[in-house]
């Protein structure tokens, strides 16, 4: 009888503990909380500066200089991005012709001051909608409309879409980041791709036929044939590594990409050994030996790894110039005669 009647505790109880774990491993799974924020988009950027920073990866870069607009940005709101931000997620919108231009919405997290911040967006804002006890600073910038919401303590929503409606959207969702299947059905897709810990990644919808992406303008186009998704990802495991993964329609298509790629590679391995014939750099011949391009199915995978000494080499250390050949002993050479005394005589 003790039994009967301790079984449905103990099954409701595992129930609320499978639940549980059920949350916690779709959370693990699941897209960072700035990016589940963004609306649905032809492309996802994601950085993770606070990781950045921890893992003291960019120690040795050169101090940034500030321009007049930016530093009276810094003074007034208190926000300095890069010492203060700690991630940030982008959504980038096609046009809907090829003529257009992009648009994008993003989301900041990091040490920001609230008040100060909304004082400043106050004063460059031509008005100001409250939508469920949040401003939306609508900032007229290049002819179109950017609007601005504080969303919380350390979190800020931008966007330049054409539909106010966007960033509302983006207000209704941060009351409920807990839920797990939370963001953008394109992003959750394939955001399971992005290797765990990455520090930056970005999932783009390619296709050749429309080539909006406004990074890489015209590279997407010659190494991929037909429509594609690229999931590109960089881990920092006492190196940088980075690594690209082309999903496409066939075998085929993913076979002509990568032997697209790897002339690419093959090109950059010739110039790597002209220039080790003169010169042997350690970093940069690693760097050139860990690009590696496969074919798994339907898919290519482009990795490679940049050491910390190349990365280095890249911020801080001044181009090489050539070297000033010493002066040889012997005669020296004749002196040429005085050109501009010849040009004073007469011609004859």
């Amino acid at each position: 009888m003790r039994i009967r009647r301790r079984l449905p505790i103990i099954l409701g109880v595992l129930l609320v503990a499978g639940a549980v774990a059920l949350i916690v491993e779709l959370r693990k799974h699941a897209p960072p909380e700035p990016a589940r924020l963004l609306p649905g988009g032809d492309a996802f950027i994601y950085l993770n500066l606070s990781w950045v920073r921890r893992v003291n990866a960019v120690s040795q870069l050169p101090p940034v200089s500030h321009d007049p607009e930016y530093e009276r940005f810094i003074q007034e709101t208190g926000f300095q991005f890069e010492r203060d931000l700690d991630r940030a997620a982008f959504a980038v919108h096609y046009p809907s012709s090829g003529g257009g231009q992009p648009r994008f919405t993003e989301v900041f997290e990091g040490t920001i001051h609230a008040e100060k911040l909304a004082a400043y967006l106050r004063k460059i804002s031509q008005s100001v909608d409250n939508y469920r006890a949040i401003e939306i600073f609508n900032i007229p910038l290049e002819g179109r409309t950017l609007r601005v919401a504080i969303l919380g303590v350390d979190t800020v929503a931008v966007s330049n879409h054409d539909d106010p409606g966007t960033i509302r959207a983006m207000i209704d969702r941060s009351r409920k980041l807990a839920s797990p299947f939370g963001g953008p059905a394109f992003l959750r897709k394939y955001y399971r791709h992005v290797p765990i810990a990455s520090l930056a990644w970005a999932i783009v919808r390619v296709d050749k036929r429309d080539n909006r992406f406004p990074l890489g303008n015209g590279i997407w186009s010659l190494l991929f044939p037909k429509q594609a998704v690229v999931v590109l990802s960089a881990r920092y495991l006492r190196a940088l590594h980075l690594r690209g993964e082309a999903f496409l329609n066939s075998e085929d298509d993913a076979k002509q990409a990568t032997e697209q790629v790897n002339t690419f590679l093959n090109i950059f391995h010739s110039a790597e050994s002209n220039a080790s014939a003169q010169a042997t750099d350690t970093d940069i011949k690693e760097f050139f030996d860990s690009l590696k391009i496969e074919q798994h199915n339907s898919r290519s995978v482009l990795t490679a790894t940049l050491p910390q000494g190349f990365i280095r080499k890249v911020f801080t250390e001044p181009p090489t110039t050539l070297p000033v050949p010493e002066p040889q002993e012997g005669p020296a050479p004749p002196v040429a005669p005085n050109k501009q005394k010849q040009r004073r005589g007469p011609a004859k």
